[in-house]
């Protein structure tokens, strides 16, 4: 589990860039990088929607491992 954890943390963290630079400077990376391929984009976006659940629920499972210290 600990592999996936990892690679929806990396999903994450490029997707927050991601709206980094669409907040910051209007740009966006995924649009650029694949150009008018619309249905990749809108997987690419599912993708990294579905890894920072999985985020959410490992920051959950941390907290619930802690309270019983």
């Amino acid at each position: 589990m600990a592999t996936i954890q990892k690679i929806a943390l990396v999903f994450t963290i490029i997707g927050a860039l991601n709206w980094g630079l669409i907040g910051l400077f209007e740009f966006n990376l995924v649009e650029t990088l694949f150009g008018n391929m619309a249905i990749l984009e809108r997987i690419i976006y599912a993708i990294v929607g579905i890894c920072g659940l999985i985020n959410i629920g490992i920051y959950f499972m941390d907290l619930d491992q802690e309270s019983h210290r």
